[in-house]
């Protein structure tokens, strides 16, 4: 079975992730935004190999600690899809807009694509483009634990910004509604920020994006 837990990161309070197969205790972490330190001593604690990073998109706050995180665990980096290359190379200057340490560019090993498949030990997650907040955003998810990491596409009671370029809000909204709902009421989300929910509970209530909307 699929596991997880959530190490909030980065003054803006991301929610980074680690999930990992409880049969082989490897790991991946998903979206090391920043102080790499709390997030392996979360690792080291729970007694967890990691074997790779899992990215959703390139805004410093989800992605500003790849480099070193990488660079500390000889793991590589899978994710995001290709449209996102353009945030990762100005992660430097992404620093320095919002006041964070200096941060490295970097190459993931795997740029991923609609479609694909993403293996943690012995679970796998499919790989979902959901863009919007921003072009190469992807959410990852298992089916077997009904779990998704939706890094800033939906949030509860909320939905990504689009206001940053190459944002389009007319395309988030076509990504939840269809790739993400089709998954299943059912389906817990943990979002980017803030706390965890569900799809049904989102089409409820949610005011940007819920059935009523």
């Amino acid at each position: 079975m699929l596991r997880y837990k959530i190490v909030p990161v980065t003054p803006f309070e991301q929610n980074c992730s680690v999930l990992w197969c409880d049969v082989t205790r490897k790991a991946a972490v998903v979206d090391p935004g920043g102080d790499v330190d709390r997030i392996v001593a979360a690792v080291q604690e729970l007694g967890l190999t990691v074997e790779k990073i899992l990215l959703t998109h390139g805004h410093i706050d989800h992605a500003g600690g790849t480099a070193e995180l990488a660079r500390r665990l000889t793991i590589p980096i899978e994710g995001p899809e290709h449209e996102d290359s353009f945030w990762i190379n100005a992660l430097p200057e992404q620093s320095k807009m919002f006041g964070f340490p200096q941060v490295e560019a970097f190459t993931p090993d795997r740029w991923l694509l609609d479609g694909d498949t993403v293996s943690v030990g012995n679970e796998a997650l499919d790989v979902i483009h959901c863009p919007g907040h921003t072009p190469g955003h992807v959410v990852f998810f298992s089916a077997a634990a009904r779990l998704a990491a939706v890094g800033d596409v939906l949030f509860a009671g909320s939905i990504g910004r689009t206001d940053f370029p190459r944002g389009n809000h007319a395309a988030l909204i076509n990504s939840i509604r269809h790739k993400l709902w089709p998954l299943g009421n059912d389906v817990v989300f943990i979002p980017g920020h803030g706390p965890m929910s569900n799809f049904g509970e989102e089409r409820d209530s949610n005011p940007y994006v819920g059935d009523h909307a």
